[in-house]
């Protein structure tokens, strides 16, 4: 990994170059180089920070070692050992952005969340999970745009898809990929038994504009009437779409805006980031499936995370870890989460 200072002057280079009025006319070569000086101001105002907090430790220090009035001395105490709390986590998250600011990225993704082993509650929890995920982006400042989104008559989801754009995006939620088992009591459940469902969630990067090429020749597609809970049709006119990719088989299908030209759009990103999935999928694996794997057969068995509501607590078994606090972090509070799994294992 290179230095900051290395960074620091890549950065001053880049700015330099977006001043350059010819760029312009390469409007791709632009988007990627400000998206790549976006990164490293966020690493260079990390380390500014950290240099700010080690100048207020040092600082009581020296009130501490000039033997000041004993309140004085006791405030610069409590001060510095909070100021260390806080030196930790930046530094934390200052790992975290340089390793991001080494590889390169996509800007988008595509999350999508399915349920899994469980029945309605198994749905109940995928929403649950959807809507923490686009919480979670919000509280970052990444735009999202839900691309499908298929209820149940419960308030559940028989699937769920969204485009998440943000620089960090696909760094902190590519480990989010994968089977999440919860336990919990429903609320329909009359004698108090805990049970076990699962949801599964593929994190697939958006394709820039020239890695997917898709042949109008190539698609088939259908309309339908979009419709909301328990099956009932909430538009009269046919503005559902289904894609299907013909050389692959790939369906993709949108019906959650009220415009037939807005549902194809999502239809067709959605369409590409599979796409683009199966493609690495061949380039780096032959005929396996990253993507089956990621979501897998969505058994119980399979799992990377458990949710456990009885004992309120949140374990990830690839890195053994636990967290305590389920309703704040379904609530959108998961940076903790996706830092500690971008820091073991990035």
């Amino acid at each position: 990994m290179r230095g900051l200072k290395e960074l620091k002057a890549e950065f001053n280079a880049l700015t330099d170059e977006l001043a350059n009025p010819e760029l312009i006319s390469d409007w791709e070569k632009f988007q990627d180089i400000s998206r790549r000086r976006g990164k490293l101001e966020k690493v260079i105002k990390k380390a500014e920070e950290i240099e700010g907090l080690k100048l207020q430790i040092e600082e009581n220090q020296q009130i501490l070692s000039s033997q000041e009035s004993a309140e004085l001395s006791s405030l610069a105490e409590q001060e510095t050992l909070s100021v260390q709390s806080q030196l930790k986590k930046t530094e934390k998250e200052l790992a975290t952005l340089l390793r991001g600011s080494e590889e390169d990225l996509p800007s988008a993704l595509v999350l999508e969340v399915r349920p899994g082993t469980g029945g309605e509650e198994a749905s109940l929890f995928a929403r649950n999970l959807f809507d923490m995920y686009l919480k979670f982006a919000e509280s970052q400042k990444w735009r999202t745009s839900v691309l499908n989104l298929e209820d149940t008559e419960s308030g559940g989801i028989k699937q769920a898809s969204a485009e998440i754009k943000g620089d960090d995006a696909f760094l902190l939620l590519r480990h989010e990929a994968g089977v999440h088992r919860v336990q919990r009591i429903p609320e329909t459940e009359k004698v108090g038994r805990i049970h076990t469902s699962t949801a599964s969630v593929a994190i697939l990067a958006k394709p820039k504009e020239k890695q997917i090429e898709i042949k109008p020749d190539d698609l088939r597609i259908d309309t339908y009437r979009s419709s909301g809970k328990g099956g009932q049709n909430v538009n009269k006119r046919e503005t559902a779409i289904r894609i299907t990719h013909i050389p692959t088989g790939l369906v993709v299908t949108s019906q959650t805006q009220r415009s037939q030209a807005q549902n194809k759009e999502n239809a067709m990103s959605l369409l590409s980031a599979r796409l683009l999935q199966s493609q690495r999928e061949t380039a780096h694996e032959g005929a396996a499936s990253t993507r089956k794997a990621q979501i897998g057969s969505a058994e119980r068995a399979e799992k990377i995370r458990t949710y456990n509501f009885p004992q309120d607590r949140i374990t990830d078994h690839r890195i053994q870890e636990s967290w305590h606090g389920i309703e704040r972090v379904l609530s959108g509070d998961l940076l903790e989460i996706t830092e500690t799994l971008a820091e073991k294992l990035n």
